[in-house]
């Protein structure tokens, strides 16, 4: 079983050559999340636009079901995936890291020029800056302006006697149509970053198989091989 999340540390002192090897680095939970959450937020665009008269390709009650149950799953998910990137370490990963503006100009600029990309990939360090900047916005600021909306608009019944419940639902309506839009965003800007590897595919493939090339010291290769922590190709 692949544990990506260890702490492999390395002898200050020594001098060491490092060479990248394929490692796994997104473990099974992680994958099962990544794609699980994809689809269910898709579910949720494509039923959220249908609501709003976008389109007619679904039946209205069907729509509202769909989007409902869409909607509860990924807060289980969400929830479940808090717990286990807090008992895994995996939280690291989501904190801002140094270099943002580097990543930044690369995108804008460096990759047009055939730049090699400012940030290495590694078992520690799986995300660059803006990768860490964009996830933790969306998990703590997007995520849950949707999620809290979209239950309180679901609890309209309880409190749609209140004189000023109708102000509220417009407003409650609005911030969720506003999020849902930074969420559409982001998965437009997510889909397109998956393009930029090595190949048009090359993180898609990453992110099915779960294994990926980084640097390994010698020391971190060392142990990797004698304890079996991470999954390693030969």
């Amino acid at each position: 079983m692949s544990r990506p999340d260890t702490d492999i540390s390395t002898s200050g002192g020594a001098s060491e050559s490092a060479r990248r090897r394929e490692v796994m680095i997104y473990s099974r939970y992680e994958r099962f999340w990544h794609w699980s959450q994809a689809a269910l937020i898709f579910a949720l665009l494509f039923t959220g636009l249908g609501l709003h008269g976008t389109h007619d390709l679904l039946d209205f009650k069907l729509a509202v079901q769909i989007h409902t149950y869409a909607a509860i799953a990924l807060i289980l998910l969400w929830l479940f995936t808090t717990f286990w990137n807090f008992t895994t370490g995996q939280w690291k990963q989501y904190m801002f890291k140094g270099g943002l503006w580097k990543v930044i100009r690369f995108y804008a600029y460096g990759i047009l020029v055939g730049e090699p990309h400012p940030y290495k990939k590694s078992l520690q360090r799986k995300q660059n800056a803006l990768q860490s900047l964009a996830y933790m916005t969306f998990m703590v600021i997007i995520g849950p302006a949707l999620w809290l909306t979209g239950i309180v608009y679901l609890t309209y019944d309880l409190w749609n006697t209140a004189p000023w419940s109708a102000e509220a639902l417009w407003a409650i309506a609005l911030i969720h149509t506003i999020a849902a839009f930074a969420m559409g965003a982001f998965v437009i800007i997510h889909v397109y970053m998956t393009t930029t590897g090595k190949t048009i595919f090359h993180y898609v493939k990453t992110m099915i198989t779960g294994y990926d090339r980084v640097e390994l010291s010698e020391v971190e290769e060392a142990y990797i091989e004698q304890t079996g922590m991470v999954d390693m190709k030969k």
